[in-house]
C-alpha cells in the first residue's frame, strides 16, 4: 500500500491553511522539526511562536490568542501536550471552550527510540474526559490532512494524536469528511473490529488471518474518538457475535472504553486490545514494540477468536 507520513501532512495542511486564514497562529514547544510545524514557521514567521520548553506557557499564551480572535494550534510530543499542559489546557482553553487546537505528535509508542519519557500511552484518557474537547486519532496522512481543515471549522478545543512514522494509506480523499465519521475499511459478517491509527492496518491484517480459519471480519476505522457518533457504532454492530476494539493506547480510558460505555446496553460481547497498564520502552524500531505490547495482527485475531467463544 501507498506510505505517507502523517506528521508531513499536518505541517503541509497547515501551511495551506495559513495561506487561506490570517487568523491561524502556530505555538511551538521546541520540537518544530519533528512536530512539523516549523513548515508553518518557515511560511509565515510572523504567525509562529517559538515558546521554548515551557508546554504550560504555550497553552496560557494560546488561550491569550483564542480570546482575540485567533485559531491557536499549540504542538509537542503528545506526552507533553496535552499531558505537561493539562492544568492549563482545562482552566485556560477547555473551560471558557476556546478555540485551540492541540497537536500531540509522536503519539502512542511511535517514538520508539526515546522510551517511556517519550512515549503517550495516556493521551487519549486525559483529554476525552475533558467537557467541550474534541478528539481525533487519524488513520493516515490523507485523513490528517481532513481532520486538520475541520478543526479550524470546529468550535472549541480540539486535540489530534499523530503518529511519528509512515503509515499505510486507507483513506480516499475525494470521500466527504466531517468530525465524528467512521469508516468501514473492511466488511465482515462475524466479528466487527473498532480500530484507531496505527492500529487498522494491524486489524485488516488480521481480518485476512481469520479468513483463513473461517471467520468473516468487518473493520472501522474509528478516528474521531469524542464525540463517539453512537447510533453509527451501533449500525456497524448489527448482525455481528462480537466486537473488538484495537488502539495504541491504554486499556483504560481510550477507545475501548468509549466503545464499552456506548454499548452497554447492548448484549454483544466486547473484548479490548490495548497496551496492559504499562509505560512504554525504547528499541530498534516501531515494529518491535508492537510485538512486545501485544498490538500485533496475531494478537487482535486471538481477541476475535475469544470474543465469539464468550
Amino acid at each position: 500500500m501507498d506510505m505517507k507520513n502523517c506528521r508531513t501532512a499536518y505541517g503541509e495542511t497547515l501551511v495551506k491553511l495559513g495561506a487561506e486564514n490570517k487568523n491561524i497562529v502556530v505555538l511551538e514547544a521546541d520540537l518544530g522539526k519533528s512536530t512539523m510545524s516549523i513548515l508553518f514557521g518557515n511560511k509565515y514567521p510572523e504567525r509562529y511562536f517559538q515558546v521554548g520548553i515551557a508546554e504550560q506557557n504555550m497553552a496560557s499564551v494560546a488561550a491569550g490568542l483564542a480570546l482575540e480572535g485567533k485559531t491557536a494550534f499549540i504542538n509537542s510530543f503528545a506526552v507533553f501536550t496535552p499531558g505537561r499542559a493539562y492544568d492549563q489546557i482545562r482552566s485556560s482553553v477547555c473551560i471558557p471552550n476556546l478555540n485551540v487546537m492541540i497537536c500531540g505528535s509522536s503519539a502512542g509508542l511511535s517514538d520508539y527510540g526515546d522510551g517511556k519519557t517519550h512515549q503517550s500511552v495516556d493521551d487519549i484518557a486525559i483529554t476525552r474526559v475533558l467537557p467541550h474537547m474534541t478528539v481525533l486519532s487519524p488513520v493516515d496522512a490523507v485523513e490528517t490532512e481532513q481532520m486538520v481543515k475541520a478543526m479550524c471549522q470546529n468550535k472549541g478545543p480540539c486535540y489530534i494524536r499523530i503518529n511519528r512514522n509512515d503509515l499505510p494509506v486507507f483513506t480516499d480523499p475525494k470521500e466527504e469528511y466531517h468530525i465524528g465519521k467512521m469508516s468501514r475499511i473492511r466488511d465482515g459478517k462475524d466479528v466487527v473490529v473498532f480500530a484507531t491509527g496505527v492500529m487498522v492496518s494491524q486489524a485488516v491484517k488480521a481480518a485476512e488471518l481469520m479468513d483463513k480459519e473461517g471467520v468473516s471480519v468487518r473493520v472501522v476505522n474509528i478516528s474521531t474518538i469524542k464525540p463517539l457518533d453512537i447510533q453509527a457504532l451501533k449500525n456497524h454492530c448489527q448482525g455481528m457475535k462480537g466486537v473488538v476494539t484495537a488502539e495504541e493506547h491504554s486499556i483504560y480510558g481510550g477507545l475501548g472504553s468509549a466503545v464499552c460505555e456506548a454499548l452497554s446496553a447492548e448484549r454483544l460481547p466486547v473484548r479490548i486490545l490495548g497496551i496492559e497498564d504499562s509505560f512504554g520502552r525504547s528499541a530498534e524500531n516501531y515494529e518491535l514494540l508492537l510485538k512486545r505490547y501485544h498490538l500485533m495482527p496475531e494478537d487482535i485475531a486471538e481477541k476475535i477468536k475469544l470474543v465469539l467463544n464468550d
